[in-house]
C-alpha cells in the first residue's frame, strides 16, 4: 500500500497541472473561437481573410510544434527575443489557447451555418433588430448545435495536455514516467491512462448533462 501511494501522490501532482491547463486553455480558448467566428465572418474582408489565414495556419501545423516554437523559437527572433521569453507553463497555455481557439472557431461556424437562414427572416417579421436577432434567436441555436463538437474537442483537449512532457512541464504523464524510470513498473502507466479516463468521464458527463439541460437530445 505505502509503494502505491508513493507512487499515486506524484502523479496526483502532475493531474493538477493537466486540470489547470485545461481550464485556462479552456477558458480562455472558447470566447476567443468565437470572435474568430466572428471575425472570419466580417464583411470587411482584411479582416475576414486574416481570421481565416490565422484558422488555417493553426489547424494546418501541428500543436507540438507551435509549442516548440512559443517556447523556444520566440526567444531566438533577433532584436525582440529577449522580451518574448515566457515561463514554460506560460507558453504552453499559450500555445493552447491559440490552437484550440482556431478549432472553436471552426465549430461555431459550422453551428452558425446550420441555421435556418428563416430564422433570420422571421426575426425580421417580428420586428427585432440585428443585435436582438443575433442575441436572442442566432446564438443560443448556434451553441446548442455546436455543443456535441465542443464536448469531442475539450475530450481531446484533456489528452493534448500531454503534450506538456516535450516542452519540460511537469505534468501527469512526466511523473507516470519518473516512477517508471524509478522503480521499474509499468503500473505507472496504467494508473495515468485511469487518471485521464476518470477526467474525461467527469467531463463527458458534464457535457451530457448539459446536452440534456439544452434540450438537445
Amino acid at each position: 500500500m505505502d509503494n502505491f501511494l508513493s507512487m499515486l501522490w506524484p502523479m496526483l501532482e502532475g493531474a493538477k497541472m493537466t486540470i489547470l491547463l485545461f481550464v485556462i486553455a479552456i477558458i480562455l480558448s472558447i470566447p476567443l473561437g468565437f470572435l474568430l467566428t466572428l471575425a472570419v465572418q466580417s464583411k470587411i474582408k482584411p479582416i475576414s481573410w486574416l481570421a481565416q489565414t490565422y484558422v488555417y495556419i493553426m489547424r494546418g501545423t501541428p500543436l507540438l510544434l507551435q509549442l516548440l516554437f512559443i517556447c523556444f523559437g520566440l526567444p531566438m527572433i533577433p532584436g525582440i527575443g529577449e522580451y518574448l521569453v515566457l515561463d514554460r507553463f506560460t507558453a504552453a497555455c499559450l500555445g493552447f489557447v491559440l490552437n484550440y481557439a482556431a478549432y472553436f472557431s471552426e465549430i461555431f461556424r459550422g453551428g452558425l451555418l446550420a441555421i435556418d437562414k428563416g430564422q433570420y427572416e422571421a426575426a425580421q417579421v417580428l420586428g427585432l433588430n440585428k443585435f436582438q436577432t443575433t442575441t436572442r434567436i442566432i446564438l443560443p441555436q448556434m451553441f446548442r448545435i455546436a455543443l456535441p463538437a465542443v464536448s469531442n474537442e475539450s475530450v481531446t483537449l484533456v489528452k493534448d495536455t500531454a503534450l506538456l512532457y516535450a516542452v519540460a512541464v511537469p505534468e501527469l504523464l512526466h511523473y507516470a514516467q519518473t516512477v517508471v524510470n524509478r522503480d521499474f513498473t509499468i503500473v505507472p502507466f496504467f494508473v495515468a491512462g485511469m487518471i485521464y479516463l476518470l477526467i474525461t468521464l467527469i467531463l463527458t458527463a458534464f457535457f451530457k448533462y448539459l446536452e440534456r439541460r439544452f434540450k438537445f437530445e
